[in-house]
C-alpha cells in the first residue's frame, strides 16, 4: 500500500502540470525536425541535446523535438542516432526566443561511440542501446531468431517448426507466451484463451528481413503493456521503406529451400500525389520448404506476404497502412521418451506417433494515423484486425489413456481479433523542469471457436471441449515523466485493465459449463532514473503487472484473485559506457507472482501452481574492438522457487538458472562480413522435486557473407560442433505400446535439437 500511495501521489503531482505552459519569459524554446537525408522520412527516437547541458530529449513519431527552459546564450545542438552520422549545430538563443530548426542525418557504418545511454522520451527502454546494436550486428535467419534478439531470451521448438516456440526468460518457462508480451507494428501477437495455451504467441507470420527495430522492456514497469507483460515485453517494428528491392534464394541441408522477394513500389524519391510530401510503399513475400532432420519427413511449408505504405498526408499527419497473410502446414515428430531411444525402439530423430503435425494461417490489417497537435502534442491512433485459424495434432502420453489407438489429441482455434489503441503524448515545460505526459486508451475483442478433440492418426473420434469464447479487454493508462532535477527523472504511471469473459459450451448450454465474468486490475508503476554523467545512467524500477487466465477456466468458478494473477517486480541497475566503444547494461531484479489458476490447454483442465518468487542478475555488454570488429556478451542468472511448496519439491519446472550468449562479428560496409556465436543454457529441474533433469547445452553457430551494392552471397552453419542436444524437454508420464497395461513411466521427454546444418544464400539488389 505504501508503494501504491507514493505512486499515486507522484502521478497527481506530475499531472497537475498537464496542459500548462509555464515557460518563463527569460528562457528560450528550441523546436525542430530530424529526417533521413536520403528518403526525407522523419526519424523517431533520435537523441537531441545541448552539449555541456544535462538532460535532453528525443524525436517523436513524426521526427519532431522540443527543448524548453533554455537560458539565453550560445550553445551547440547535438543530434545522434545509431546507424546515422551525428550532427552538431552552433546557435545563439535570445531570451523569450522560439527557434525552429530542420536537420537531416545521413546513414553511416555502425559506430558505438555514437550510442547514448539515456532515453528521455521512453526511460523504461534502458536496453535501447543494446537492442539497436544487436539488430544491426546479430544474424537473423528466421522469424524465431528475431525473438532471440531479446537479451537473455531462449526458445525451443517441439512441434515440427510450425507451432509457436517455447520461451524462456528471467527464470520463466514462459510456455508459448504466458508471461512475455510480443507485438509487431502495434499488432498484438499473444492470443488469449488459445486452444493450445494462454498467451500463445506465434511469430512465424513475420518476414525477418522486413524487421527494422526492436524495443525490449524487462519486467512489469511500463504502463503501455498490460496482459502477459510480467517477465517483459518485446515490440518489433517493420521497415518504413526499403533501401533497395531484393530477391533472395536459400538452399540448405535436409531439403531446405527458401525464396524471398522484397519490392520497393515507389522508390526513395517519390512524392505524395496530394501534398507532395515523401511517401514509401513496398511488398515482401517468402516461401519456405523443408523436411528437417527427423526420420519422419516434416514436409514443412510456409508462405508469408506483406504490404506496407507510409506517407505524410500533411506536414503534421502521417498514415501507415499494413496488410499481411501467413499460412503454414507441417508434420511433426513430437516429444520422444528417453527410454524409447535407449531401448532402440526409435532413433534419436524418430517418432512414437508419426501422425503429429498441424496447419495454421493468419491475416492481418492495420491502419495508424499519427497527428502533431498544437502545444507540442502528438496523437497516435491505430485500428487493427486479424483473422486466425489453427489446428494441431499432438500425442503427449502415447498409449497411457487409450492402449489400443493411442492418446492423440486435436486442438483447433478459429478467431477474429478487432482492436484499437490511441495515445496522446505531450511535452510541457514547468518552469525549468520538463514533463512528458502520455495518456493511452485501448480495447481488444477476441471472438474464438475453440475445441479439444480425440483423434487416431488425424481422424477425429471424440470431442472433449467445444465452445465459443468472447473476451474483451478495455484499458487506459496515464504515464508521467518529470525531470525533478537536472540529473534525476521520475517516471510514474497508473494503468487500468477491465476484462469481460464469456464462454458458451457448444455441447452443453447449462450454467455448469457456460457463463460470463468480469474482472479488473489496477497496475501502478514507479521508476527513477539518475543521469550520473553523459555516459552513465542509474535506474531503480518497480511495478505491478498481471497475466489473464483462460476464459474457460474463469467462467468455471475460478476465484476472483486467480482471474488476473498479479505480478510485483522491482530492480536496480545501470546502463553505462566505461569507454566510448563499450556499452554495458546490468540489472539486479526480483519478481513475485500471486497464486494463480492456469488453464492447461492440452488436457482441458485447470491447475493451481501456487505463488512463486524469482530473483536474478542480467548483464549485457557490447564492445567495438576495431572499426569493423564487434564483440557482445549476455549473461543471465536466475533463481526461482515455489513459495508454499515444501523445500524438497519447490523447484519451478524447466526454469533456467544460467543462460549466456556471446559472439564476435566482423562487419564492413561491403565485402566480407562474418559472425561466430555461442548459446549456453544450464541443466535445470524438469519437475517439482528435481528428480528429473532437463539437459543444458552449448552450441556454436557461424555466418559469413560477401556483400556488394548489387548482390550478396553467404553461408550459415548451425551447431558447428555437431553436438547432440535437446531442444524442448518435459517431464511426462507415458506408456509405450510394448509396455504392460496399467504401467507408466515418468521421465524426460525431448525434441532433439538441430545437428550440424549448413545453408547457402544469394541475394540480388536492384
Amino acid at each position: 500500500m505504501r508503494l501504491f500511495y507514493w505512486i499515486a501521489t507522484s502521478i497527481m503531482l506530475a499531472a497537475c502540470g498537464f496542459g500548462l505552459e509555464a515557460q518563463a519569459q527569460n528562457t528560450a524554446v528550441l523546436r525542430g525536425t530530424v529526417a533521413d537525408s536520403l528518403s526525407g522520412q522523419p526519424l523517431p527516437g533520435v537523441s537531441v541535446g545541448l552539449e555541456g547541458q544535462s538532460g535532453g530529449t528525443a524525436t517523436d513519431a513524426l521526427g519532431n523535438f522540443r527543448l524548453g527552459g533554455i537560458a539565453a546564450g550560445t550553445y551547440t545542438l547535438r543530434v545522434s542516432a545509431l546507424g546515422y552520422r551525428g550532427q552538431t549545430l552552433p546557435l545563439t538563443l535570445a531570451a523569450g526566443e522560439n527557434r525552429a530548426v530542420a536537420l537531416a542525418l545521413p546513414t553511416m557504418a555502425l559506430n558505438l561511440s555514437e550510442v547514448t545511454v539515456n532515453q528521455p522520451r521512453d526511460p523504461n527502454q534502458s536496453l535501447a542501446a543494446i537492442s539497436h546494436i544487436d539488430k544491426l550486428l546479430r544474424p537473423v535467419n528466421s522469424a524465431q531468431d528475431l525473438l532471440r534478439l531479446v537479451p537473455g531470451l531462449f526458445i525451443a521448438q517441439h512441434a515440427g517448426g510450425g507451432k509457436a516456440e517455447q520461451i524462456f526468460l528471467r527464470g520463466f518457462d514462459v510456455d508459448h507466451g504466458t508471461d512475455f508480451a510480443v507485438s509487431i507494428d502495434g499488432l498484438p501477437v499473444n492470443m488469449v484463451s488459445h486452444g493450445h495455451g494462454q498467451g500463445y504467441a506465434d511469430f512465424h507470420f513475420v518476414i525477418p528481413e522486413t524487421v527494422e527495430q526492436l524495443k525490449v522492456y524487462k519486467g512489469p514497469y511500463t504502463a503501455r503493456f498490460g496482459d502477459f507483460a510480467t517477465a517483459g515485453a518485446g515490440e518489433f517494428l517493420t521497415k518504413t521503406r526499403l533501401d533497395a528491392s531484393q530477391v533472395k534464394m536459400e538452399v540448405g541441408q535436409f531439403d531446405t529451400y527458401r525464396g524471398l522477394v522484397m519490392l520497393d513500389l515507389l522508390g526513395n524519391d517519390k512524392r505524395h500525389l496530394f501534398s507532395k510530401k515523401s511517401e514509401s510503399a513496398y511488398v515482401a513475400a517468402e516461401y519456405l520448404y523443408t523436411n528437417a532432420y527427423f526420420d519422419q519427413p516434416q514436409s514443412f511449408k510456409r508462405f508469408n506476404g506483406l504490404a506496407k505504405y507510409t506517407g505524410l498526408l500533411t506536414d503534421r499527419t502521417s498514415l501507415t497502412l499494413l496488410g499481411s497473410h501467413f499460412t503454414s502446414n507441417w508434420n511433426a515428430s513430437g516429444q520422444i521418451p528417453e527410454r524409447g531411444v535407449e531401448q532402440g525402439i526409435i532413433s534419436r530423430f524418430g517418432s512414437i506417433d508419426p501422425s503429429e503435425g498441424g496447419r495454421t494461417n493468419r491475416t492481418n490489417a492495420s491502419a495508424i494515423l499519427t497527428t502533431a497537435l498544437p502545444g507540442d502534442a502528438v496523437l497516435r491512433q491505430q485500428a487493427y484486425y486479424s483473422r486466425y485459424n489453427f489446428g494441431l495434432y499432438s500425442n503427449f502420453t502415447f498409449f497411457l489413456n487409450n492402449p489400443e489407438n493411442g492418446d492423440e489429441i486435436y486442438q483447433t482455434d478459429h478467431r477474429d481479433i478487432v482492436g484499437y489503441t490511441g495515445t496522446y503524448d505531450r511535452d510541457t515545460q514547468l518552469g525549468s523542469r520538463s514533463l512528458h505526459t502520455t495518456f493511452g486508451v485501448g480495447t481488444r475483442i477476441d471472438a474464438t471457436d475453440v475445441t479439444l478433440l480425440s483423434a487416431v492418426r488425424r481422424v477425429v473420434t471424440d470431442t472433449t471441449i467445444s465452445g465459443r469464447v468472447n473476451e474483451q479487454n478495455f484499458n487506459a493508462y496515464l504515464d508521467e515523466t518529470l525531470t525533478l532535477t537536472e540529473r534525476l527523472t521520475l517516471n510514474a504511471a497508473l494503468r487500468l485493465d477491465v476484462f469481460r469473459f464469456r464462454y458458451r459450451d457448444q455441447r452443453d448450454a447449462t450454467d455448469a459449463v457456460s457463463g460470463r465474468a468480469t474482472a479488473a486490475r489496477v497496475s501502478p508503476k514507479l521508476n527513477f532514473y539518475y543521469q550520473f554523467s553523459l555516459n552513465a545512467q542509474l535506474f531503480v524500477r518497480s511495478g505491478f503487472g498481471f497475466h489473464s487466465n483462460d476464459a474457460r477456466g474463469v467462467v468455471r468458478g475460478t476465484a476472483d484473485d486467480n482471474v488476473l494473477p498479479r505480478a510485483i517486480g522491482y530492480e536496480a541497475g545501470s546502463t553505462f559506457k566505461p569507454m566510448p566503444s563499450l556499452v554495458v547494461n546490468v540489472a539486479a531484479w526480483a519478481l513475485h507472482l500471486q497464486d494463480e489458476l492456469v488453464y492447461i490447454g492440452d488436457e482441458g483442465i485447470t491447475e493451481s501452481t501456487g505463488p512463486t518468487r524469482r530473483f536474478g542478475l542480467d548483464l549485457a555488454a557490447r564492445y567495438q574492438v576495431t572499426p569493423r570488429l564487434f564483440a557482445d556478451l549476455d549473461v543471465n542468472f536466475n533463481r526461482g522457487r515455489q513459495v508454499d511448496a515444501p523445500e524438497s519439491a519447490n523447484f519451478i519446472p524447466l526454469a533456467p538458472s544460467l543462460t549466456s550468449v556471446a559472439g564476435l562479428t566482423y562487419k564492413a560496409p561491403k565485402g566480407f562480413n562474418t559472425s561466430l556465436r555461442y548459446r549456453y543454457i544450464d541443466d535445470r529441474p524438469a519437475n517439482d522435486e528435481g528428480s528429473i533433469t532437463a539437459q543444458g547445452y552449448f552450441l556454436l553457430d557461424a555466418v559469413v557473407n560477401y556483400t556488394t551494392k548489387r548482390f550478396q552471397v553467404g553461408a550459415t552453419a548451425e551447431n558447428l560442433l555437431n553436438v547432440e542436444w535437446n531442444q524442448a524437454q518435459f517431464a511426462t508420464e507415458t506408456r509405450l505400446r510394448s509396455e504392460p497395461l496399467g504401467t507408466s513411466v515418468d521421465e524426460l521427454h525431448f525434441t532433439p535439437g538441430t545437428p550440424f546444418y549448413a545453408k547457402l544464400n544469394v541475394s540480388v539488389f536492384f
